[in-house]
């Protein structure tokens, strides 16, 4: 991305913007988890597409642990005090204090739900795509917004504002 970033910046005809997610309810679910993360001690991602996809996890559960990190680092190690876990690899990846658990299935498209956990309660942000039309929207605002972008942009968060 770093190489990406320098060659878009070093010209002034480039415009590149890379969007981990062209689904404006999925920035919003991201954005809202930021919001959440620094009232919850732990927070874990559950994230679910089709089984064509070919990376897990998937790059909105990733950025979604970078970002809620940012307000509130929750775990320096996979597994807490006298945690194991019997099968190897069960509780899921673990990268920014988060776990991120990936499925892949027939029948889904791109799912994700953002687990928060506190003493006595939990809060779940879910965010589903059930057809691929819910991405037009965000493609369509990032193409109206390329003249008014840098050269680079990262995110499609710095097209809205909540």
């Amino acid at each position: 991305m770093e190489a990406i970033e320098k060659k878009a910046t070093g010209s002034k005809s480039n415009k590149v913007l890379i969007a981990p997610n062209f689904s404006i309810g999925a920035i919003i679910m991201v954005e809202v988890s930021k919001m959440v993360a620094k009232y919850f001690d732990n927070c874990e991602i559950i994230e679910m597409h089709h089984d064509k996809k070919k990376d897990a996890p998937s790059g909105t559960s990733m950025l979604t642990s970078e970002q809620v990190s940012r307000a509130k680092h929750f775990n320096k190690n996979k597994l807490k005090a006298g945690e194991s876990e019997v099968l190897q690899g069960s509780r899921g990846a673990f990268t920014n204090g988060v776990h991120i658990h990936s499925v892949r299935l027939p029948g889904l498209l791109a799912h994700q739900n953002v687990i928060f956990g506190a003493m006595g309660q939990t809060l779940s942000i879910r965010h589903d795509s059930i057809d691929r039309l819910a991405f037009y929207p965000g493609v369509i605002l990032a193409i109206r917004s390329m003249d008014s972008l840098g050269n680079y942009t990262y995110g499609l968060d710095k097209l809205i504002s909540l």
